[in-house]
């Protein structure tokens, strides 16, 4: 994955990424349309606090005319001297959010292609540019470091749990959807996720970027609706997550329908046990229940398990599945790290 999209640096929260700039997957809903900055929302012009970089932003949009950046000035009133954060936003190709958080210090690590960006928007000269860089390089180097991403590793005893369910598909996974170590019926249920390497193993990559996963689930739509929810609640609690910032960034490049959703911002908590339908290449079509489950001393990690009455035909084709593994699928993604 490209450095630019690491961290927070592109505004992965607020938007999707692309050409190394952080970009909202959909312009007309993230700030003005290029030539037109009417009926936008005013904004307070004076904000309390922030850093010497926000205060320099600040500055600095507030000498650029809409006229300078070829924008005209719409039907609206202008409270705003100067450029608005939207329009600052949308020239330089970063969220509305992400280009706020800058300017009020709540953002403080802008990379230097957000920061060059930052400087054609605001049409600096050489020497304010290379301010505008000595400023964002304080800013970091003030800033508290972003924490290290959770252990991947999983307990040699939730690896025993994982054995003891068997036939029942069990699979462990981490805050954001990681498949850590999975039995053999889990790893075959999901039928393809074995193609990839057990680092890429991901509920969320596999949703997205498969090209089985469409096929496999009964309710896709559903699926994917409720995965965007949880990785978007996660961003709301921990931001600086970085192994949160690295999944969304290369969902947001990849996937039209994961920054379409990304963009909506709902938010969700992991619902009650519910039935799940599998449309499976070896079994055909089996509705089996589900439940997940905090699994506690670790960090985040959940055990999901699928379910079915003995002696009912979902229950047959949970062992088959668990028989047909192949034996490679044994080694739990943990066992490979």
């Amino acid at each position: 994955m490209p450095r630019h999209l690491a961290g927070r640096q592109g505004g992965l929260f607020g938007g999707a990424a692309s050409q190394g700039v952080a970009r909202p997957p959909s312009a007309g809903r993230t700030g003005p349309r290029p030539g037109h900055t009417g009926g936008m929302a005013p904004e307070q012009p004076h904000d309390s606090g922030g850093t010497e970089l926000g205060r320099f932003l600040r500055a600095r949009r507030s000498q650029v005319t809409p006229a300078d950046v070829g924008f005209s000035a719409g039907a609206g009133v202008r409270r705003t001297p100067g450029l608005r954060r939207e329009e600052v936003a949308a020239l330089a190709g970063v969220s509305i959010d992400y280009y706020t958080r800058l300017e009020r210090g709540k953002e403080t690590r802008p990379g230097p292609a957000v920061t060059d960006a930052l400087a054609r928007g605001l049409r600096l000269d050489a020497d304010e540019h290379e301010h505008l860089r000595a400023l964002a390089a304080r800013a970091a180097r003030y800033a508290p470091e972003p924490p290290r991403a959770p252990s991947r590793t999983v307990r040699p005893q939730l690896k025993l749990l994982l054995e003891t369910l068997r036939p029942n598909p069990a699979y462990i996974t981490s805050r954001t959807l990681d498949v850590l170590a999975a039995n053999p019926g889990a790893t075959v249920l999901y039928a393809g996720l074995d193609d990839w390497p057990a680092a890429q193993r991901n509920i969320g990559r596999f949703l997205f970027l498969h090209p089985a996963a469409r096929d496999i689930y009964a309710d896709w739509d559903k699926q994917i609706r409720g995965c965007v929810a949880r990785l978007r609640a996660l961003a709301g609690t921990d931001p600086d997550a970085p192994d949160l910032a690295n999944l969304v960034g290369e969902l947001l490049l990849k996937s039209p329908d994961f920054a379409k959703l990304w963009e909506r911002y709902d938010v969700t908590r992991p619902t009650a046990a519910q039935n799940k339908t599998f449309h499976h290449p070896q079994v055909g079509t089996i509705t089996l229940a589900f439940q997940g489950m905090q699994l506690e001393g670790t960090p985040g990690q959940c055990l999901g398990i699928y379910l079915a009455e003995p002696g009912t035909p979902e229950y047959d084709a949970m062992i088959l599945l668990d028989l047909t593994a192949p034996r490679h699928t044994e080694q739990t993604a943990a066992q490979q790290h």
